[in-house]
């Protein structure tokens, strides 16, 4: 379980305050703040560089890197052509409070354009379980990117959570907790790609830790509204199998150890 830190509410009353370009914006990021405030108020309080960076940035977080938690300098990064930067800014009340570069590249096949030991802290937040083709490649960069004992702040679904537990034992759903594709008539149908594969608690420790970091806590944290929670715990508990690591959304912070082996291609992950 995550303990409740007193940035919280700092970060909640910073993204209601900000300035949506539609209500179908605002409505998301409202659906999705227990999430973002509970990933941000992981991120450590910049000690070095005060240098940020921010995979899959869709400016929802990222202004709050530096209008809540004081980095001083934020870089966001999205899918695109390598080499093409945008800038993206943000206002509250018609006021601008925030402006930053977006690089864009491929995360899964691109050198990412940072010189080596860039940032002290790194997110990569509800981006793994989209991956197609190879996960480690990202998770190997983000470790290329970070200074030594850097941070990196990664979130994802739990594949085995008590949701899927019970949409297993019914028979109700798929155990992901989200598997289904764009609406293929829609404006994003060619470029949203749905989750290609959510991860178990104990692949997610393995891969980042393959990856030259040390997990320093791997937490997750059941999400309203499932209703499963209660019987499916009960139901574990009186069948002798584990109910720890069961919430629906995982929460991990890693830390970059300099020199630690890397295992290029796991063998639970890789067809190899």
């Amino acid at each position: 379980m995550l303990k409740p830190h007193a940035r919280y509410e700092d970060i909640v009353r910073f993204m209601r305050s900000m300035d949506f370009p539609d209500d179908a914006a605002r409505q998301y990021t409202e659906i999705h703040l227990h999430r973002i405030g509970r990933t941000l108020e992981q991120v450590p309080p910049p000690r070095s560089s005060g240098r940020i960076l921010e995979l899959g940035a869709y400016m929802q977080m990222t202004p709050a890197l530096q209008c809540v938690l004081g980095y001083t300098e934020v870089r966001g990064a999205f899918f695109g052509p390598l080499g093409k930067i945008d800038e993206k800014s943000i206002t509250a009340g018609g006021r601008e409070v925030f402006r930053c570069f977006v690089d864009l590249f491929d995360a899964e096949k691109d050198r990412y354009p940072y010189v080596d030991g860039r940032f002290e802290t790194v997110l990569a937040c509800e981006i793994l379980e989209h991956l197609i083709h190879d996960p480690m490649h990202l998770l190997i960069e983000v470790n290329r990117v970070l200074e030594d004992e850097g941070t990196l702040v990664l979130t994802t679904p739990n594949v085995t959570s008590f949701t899927a537990v019970a949409r297993v034992l019914e028979q109700s759903g798929h155990p992901q907790l989200y598997s289904k594709y764009a609406d293929p008539r829609g404006e994003y149908a060619e470029t949203e790609i749905p989750h290609v594969r959510e991860y178990t608690p104990p692949e997610l420790a393995e891969a980042i830790e393959d990856a030259g970091f040390d997990v320093i806590s791997l937490a997750t944290e059941v999400i309203p509204g499932y209703g499963t929670e209660k019987w499916v715990k009960e139901f574990l508990q009186r069948h002798s199998f584990p109910t720890d690591l069961r919430g629906e959304q995982m929460y991990c912070i890693a830390r970059k150890r300099a020199g630690k082996p890397v295992l290029r291609y796991p063998k639970f992950l890789y067809d190899v």
